[in-house]
């Protein structure tokens, strides 16, 4: 998750689910066509999405690739105003599946020899990471990326929720945070607990992660990430917005009630968002066909050597999950009802909640998107399409 609603987490957390850079030559980007199938073994994934839009969800939009081919599948609408209809091509916001884009790089440059996941925060951004009971000089990079950092979340911090979920949100919806302030809004709290004592979900992991590579590289951790994975792979529709408010076309509208937990709560349109508070912990926007071809093209070990595929696959116990969740670095690992095991990531900012998720042989694979904040279930819909 990125910028998130505090009564969200639980239900998106426990739905997760060589010098040269190691990057995908142009021949290997594992592009398949976007030809629209009929609901013909995905009816049941249809029926989950028509299931979350009865539940409030103003819309729904889901691509699923097999061996058959891609389906595509939608229900609701991508505008409540025009009516128009949820298209597969739609950008939205992933939020923390930037999170999976971040990791990857970091897990490269370590395959570089240009920086070790043991290595403490410290060493790359000394007192950074220092206050109340923080101290970079006792967390990994490690445990920055599986969460077991104890470092404490600054999208809890109760004057952040105000200005990025509550009322305030029209009137900071454009302002622009820095990674040092968010980290700072962090350091005002004790943390969660001693490093690699525990889990928990922080998105300052992250915010901090982003400052490692662009410490470790000398460039905008955004742009690592277009020279390693966007351009490689070729998703077209993947961007890192930085301070553009803007959404890219083709995309719908965002909703959101903005925390509101009384029935019946006025939805808001909150499509436009300077998305700088969420930063490296889930900034990115995107759409299905490119979320699938980053994340079979990672399970598949195309974007990683053999060492970091390890690392990245590496797990711990997830509690929000339950016991079938756990994470690694930068992905969930969640066994199914019917014990299928998929691999990938949640991400939900306001008015987007999204899932992209596969096997671990990158063979089978979903994403998805939910254009409202407050209802509907991405676990049903995973459910359904690998459990169906």
């Amino acid at each position: 998750m990125a910028i998130r609603k505090t009564a969200l987490t639980a239900a998106i957390v426990a739905a997760a689910v060589a010098t040269t850079a190691f990057t995908v030559p142009a021949a290997a980007t594992d592009r398949t066509d976007r030809t629209t199938r009929t609901t013909d073994g995905h009816e049941r994934t249809q029926a989950a999405l028509e299931a979350a839009v009865r539940e409030g969800t103003p819309g729904v939009l889901a691509q699923a690739r097999d061996r058959d081919g891609v389906w595509n599948g939608a229900a609701g609408v991508a505008d409540r105003d025009t009516g128009r209809e949820r298209h597969p091509n739609d950008r939205y916001r992933v939020a923390s599946i930037t999170k999976t884009f971040v990791a990857t790089t970091v897990l490269q440059l370590e395959a570089e020899g240009r920086l070790d996941l043991d290595d403490t925060v410290d060493r790359w951004l000394p007192g950074v990471v220092r206050g109340n009971g923080h101290d970079g000089r006792k967390i990994t990079l490690r445990q920055l990326l599986n969460h077991t950092s104890g470092i404490y979340d600054y999208t809890a911090d109760p004057g952040f929720q105000a200005k990025a979920f509550g009322p305030g949100f029209f009137q900071h919806r454009y302002d622009t945070w820095t990674p040092r302030q968010l980290v700072g809004v962090a350091m005002g709290h004790r943390p969660n607990f001693a490093p690699g004592t525990d889990w928990a979900y922080s998105n300052t992991n992250y915010i901090v992660a982003g400052m490692v590579i662009e410490k470790a590289t000398g460039r905008p951790y955004g742009k690592e990430i277009e020279r390693r994975l966007i351009k490689p792979l070729k998703l077209r529709a993947t961007s890192v917005p930085g301070t553009d408010a803007r959404m890219p076309k083709p995309s719908g509208r965002a909703y959101s009630t903005l925390m509101a937990a009384e029935p019946n709560a006025p939805v808001h349109d909150v499509t436009e968002l300077n998305p700088s508070g969420a930063w490296a912990s889930g900034e990115m926007i995107s759409d299905s066909a490119d979320l699938q071809r980053f994340v079979r093209a990672l399970l598949k070990g195309r974007l990683l050597p053999p060492a970091q595929m390890k690392e990245l696959t590496t797990t711990v116990p997830v509690e929000e999950g339950g016991p079938s969740a756990r994470y690694g670095l930068g992905v969930f690992a969640v066994k199914l009802s019917c014990g299928t095991e998929v691999w990938g990531h949640t991400g939900g900012i306001h008015g987007s909640v999204s899932n992209v998720v596969a096997t671990r042989d990158g063979e089978h694979s979903l994403a998805l998107n939910l254009n409202g904040d407050w209802a509907g279930n991405t676990l049903g819909i995973v459910e359904a399409e690998f459990c169906g």
